[in-house]
């Protein structure tokens, strides 16, 4: 399996996918979202080929896309198809496979970025977090800075240690709220990595220079 790092949200819409982005572009690493629930504007791929400054070779596509933006369980159902967990590995640095059809993920990071929060269902019996515990990769995980922040965050925490999922730390996303933060990283026993603060002009140039500024890149090695 490819030495990799999974970026989760503690909800949807918390600003995972700007931040996977980010982080794929600091670490010159592949991206790889392996479940895309809605394709309006092209889905996170596309989000993600623009903002990072990826090379299309590096941004691996989905292995499920679905028309609904709703949890994977019910897109696919809606869809008329069933997800095989099987088919949701991330892939060797040796995937012959995955180079030969142009995509390179040769002796490279990898960024995996799930669908939605942790407790999404992938099936109506298997969530998002169980194939996190299969696959043993780190999480980072992205919390907004907003009312509520603390609970969904602590929750989340909580889900990630029951399951033995190596987590290592939190990515917060907006206005700048340290008490919010503090106390999240404290109780949670969780290392605060930094905080991506509101752009507001939100392109590939402006993405990289604030995560620079607000992280360091080593911390995610």
């Amino acid at each position: 399996m490819s030495a990799g790092i999974i970026v989760t949200g503690t909800d949807t819409g918390v600003g995972k996918t700007v931040f996977a982005a980010a982080l794929a572009g600091a670490r010159g690493a592949s991206y790889w979202k392996p479940v895309q629930c809605g394709l309006d504007g092209g889905g996170d791929v596309e989000a993600v080929r623009r903002l990072s400054g990826l090379p299309p070779g590096r941004i691996l596509p989905e292995i499920y896309r679905f028309r609904t933006a709703a949890s994977p369980h019910r897109a696919a159902e809606l869809d008329g198809i069933e997800i095989d967990l099987d088919r949701l590995t991330p892939p060797d640095n040796g995937d012959h496979g995955v180079r030969r059809s142009g995509f390179d993920t040769a002796s490279r990071p990898l960024v995996v970025e799930g669908a939605g929060g942790l407790m999404v269902p992938l099936t109506r019996t298997v969530l998002q977090i169980d194939l996190f515990a299969r696959w043993r990769l780190p999480v980072v995980l992205v919390a907004r800075t907003a009312l509520g922040t603390i609970n969904h965050s602590l929750l989340s925490i909580e889900a990630l240690k029951r399951r033995g999922i190596p987590l290592i730390g939190l990515a917060f996303v907006g206005d700048e709220n340290k008490d919010s933060e503090r106390t999240i990283c404290e109780i949670g026993g969780a290392r605060r990595l930094g905080r991506l603060p509101r752009l507001a002009i939100l392109d590939q140039s402006s993405l990289a220079a604030a995560f620079a500024a607000h992280f360091r890149v080593e911390d995610f090695a």
